[in-house]
């Protein structure tokens, strides 16, 4: 007689298997991987703002169009110009829809009425955004909180009797109010405040403000000492990644700071750079060195300066063709024409500028 073999129950063998304890042990070990990977995420997020990331999330990974200014999603962007606003009052909006149009993706503002409308710019970016299809990843958005000796007290951003960790959050909130966003790509104090303790004291409540996700680098502006920014720099928990200057021969040009920012990785943006320099720009051999690229002495100019590869110059033109006319030098550049051959034709140019270096 053969014995036949009986299959075990298959349902049986599961319900056995898999107990009410094991299947609660299985859950709470799939929780604890869980967490565990929810904390390196945050903490990886956390060591990259605290590098002062400025790409992070905040550029386009995409071409904008054929005419706009790259932004870059590495940390080294390439050569572009930042569109400035001052002194635009009520037609800043139209300016800067016009700017946007015309192919920058760079805004520099600040929370100062007297000299800016951050209003306006958000204005006009959002609509020339919403004209061409663009969204908030494809826009740069600089802008300023202004210590209270720099502001119109008639018309204050914030309460000036108040500490200055509810000034500069409240110029932050408004900031990011007036501009119509959550972030801010890059957020610069304005000027050094009257003390160093005074000026640290806002550069950590900056460092905060970065390590919430509110802001994606800081920089610091109107700073024309080197001992000084060398001690913020040296300080900071989180070092500055701009130092926006007035770029003219009666500070020397900033020598020795452009040099301590090209050592550190630090972009150092020029303003004031075609009206200050308007009488080396309508010389005859510059005029005649800029014809011959193809350019003129103002974008020859503005060339020079991206081409020193640290340099990022402000323009703040209100005229429709000089915008395209910077646009097209910008993307001349990105797209790899040479427009400066090595070093001494640098230092040429610089002559003529009366800057002692490059």
């Amino acid at each position: 007689m053969v014995r036949i073999k009986k299959k075990p129950d298959q349902l049986a063998f599961f319900a056995q298997q898999f107990t009410p304890a094991r299947h609660l042990f299985n859950l709470v070990l799939v929780g604890v991987i869980g967490l565990i990977v929810c904390m390196f995420l945050i903490l990886q997020e956390k060591e990259e703002r605290m590098m002062g990331s400025s790409s992070m999330g905040s550029m386009g990974a995409h071409a904008l169009s054929t005419t706009a200014l790259s932004i870059a999603t590495t940390s080294k962007k390439p050569p572009h110009l930042v569109y400035g606003t001052a002194w635009k009052k009520d037609d800043t909006a139209h300016y800067v829809h016009e700017a946007i149009k015309a192919g920058f993706r760079h805004i520099d503002t600040a929370c100062q009425p007297k000299h800016y409308n951050e209003a306006g710019v958000g204005n006009g970016w959002t609509e020339a955004a919403q004209e061409l299809g663009l969204d908030r990843n494809d826009i740069w958005l600089q802008t300023k909180f202004t210590a209270p000796n720099g502001q119109d007290p008639n018309n204050m951003p914030y309460d000036a009797s108040a500490p200055l960790k509810e000034q500069m959050l409240t110029s932050l909130e408004t900031s990011l109010k007036n501009l119509q966003t959550t972030y801010l790509n890059s957020w610069v104090l304005h000027s050094p405040l009257p003390t160093m303790d005074q000026t640290m004291e806002a550069w950590k409540i900056m460092e905060h403000e970065l390590e919430n996700g509110r802001v994606r680098q800081l920089g610091i502006s109107n700073c024309y000492s080197l001992e000084q920014f060398q001690s913020i720099y040296n300080q900071a928990t989180i070092k500055p990644k701009v130092l926006q200057n007035r770029f003219y021969q009666e500070s020397n040009f900033d020598t020795e700071l452009r040099q301590f920012c090209k050592e550190h990785g630090i972009t150092y943006q020029s303003f004031w750079t075609l009206t200050a320099n308007r009488k080396a720009l309508h010389s005859s051999e510059l005029t005649a060195l800029a014809t011959s690229h193809g350019e003129t002495a103002q974008t020859y100019m503005y060339a020079f300066l991206m081409s020193l590869g640290y340099i990022t110059p402000l323009c703040g033109t209100t005229d429709l063709d000089h915008m395209k006319q910077d646009v097209a030098v910008v993307k001349r550049i990105q797209q790899g024409d040479v427009l400066f051959a090595g070093d001494d034709e640098l230092r040429a140019f610089a002559k003529l500028l009366h800057m002692p270096d490059l």
